[in-house]
């Protein structure tokens, strides 16, 4: 039989438990949060954290809960966040078992009493919810996300019909947050040969583009058993988009285009 065991530093250890209100606390409605926690410069395990939230005291979305840890009890808790609006995608993370977005996840939707709340799953952990995510944006460079041309520059600009243009709805909303790219097993066992559900879906944004005459090109450049075609369209990345887009439909279109090719 074969067994496997995770280094050391990797395993997480029970972490501190802040705060806990007393059981007869008659002011505030509490939520228990179980937050993960890592700091590289201490050396130590990773570690899972206990805050206790009052709901009343709290917006309703989960990054409202980690804004108020954060300002009201440890201040030294990392995660990004930007816009509050899920636009800019900085406030990704695995909550309750399932990655979205903080700041769009309403604490509500949490099945469970204590809501876990951990980084996006495979990338390396820069500190507590921070994920490095250097080799996500290299790939984004990959496939040249920018419209590429031989024809001269029009003096105004690229046109395309309304029907052309519709083609690119459930593409260019795609605010590459990671998400469904660190829902996919093919992505965490092939990071870095498989380009993942996001860029392939930024991909065919571009080969979907009317104005875009190098399609042919960028075809070539996914012609690789790797690159394109580690999907197994088990559509966790469908799942897990919080953006409501459909990353394994975009990816068989590619498929389709390869083969018709052919």
């Amino acid at each position: 039989m074969v067994q496997f065991t995770l280094p050391k530093n990797s395993k997480i250890t029970k972490g501190k438990e802040w705060n806990q209100p007393a059981v007869d606390a008659e002011s505030g409605r509490w939520r228990e949060y179980r937050v993960y926690r890592y700091d590289p410069e201490t050396g130590e395990n990773p570690r899972v954290d206990t805050y206790w939230v009052d709901l009343n005291d709290c917006g309703p979305m989960v990054l409202d809960a980690l804004l108020w840890i954060k300002n009201t009890i440890d201040p030294t808790l990392t995660f990004r966040r930007s816009c509050r609006e899920g636009v800019c995608g900085s406030c990704s993370m695995n909550i309750d078992g399932t990655n979205t977005l903080a700041c769009t996840k309403h604490a509500e939707e949490a099945k469970g009493a204590a809501i876990a709340i951990y980084p996006l799953p495979h990338m390396p952990v820069i500190k507590d919810l921070v994920p490095d995510m250097s080799q996500f944006y290299a790939q984004h460079r990959e496939i040249e996300p920018w419209l590429k041309t031989d024809s001269p520059t029009p003096q105004k600009e690229w046109r395309q019909s309304h029907d052309d243009r519709e083609k690119l709805d459930g593409l260019y909303e795609c605010i590459l947050c990671a998400c469904c790219s660190t829902a996919c097993p093919s992505y965490w066992w092939n990071g870095d040969r498989y380009l993942g559900p996001a860029i392939l879906l930024q991909a065919n944004r571009w080969v979907e583009d009317s104005r875009d005459e190098r399609t042919g090109e960028r075809l070539d450049d996914l012609e690789d058993p790797f690159r394109l075609y580690r999907c197994h369209t088990i559509l966790n990345c469908t799942k897990a988009c919080p953006k409501g887009l459909n990353p394994a439909a975009s990816i068989a279109s590619l498929k389709r285009k390869m083969d018709e090719r052919s």
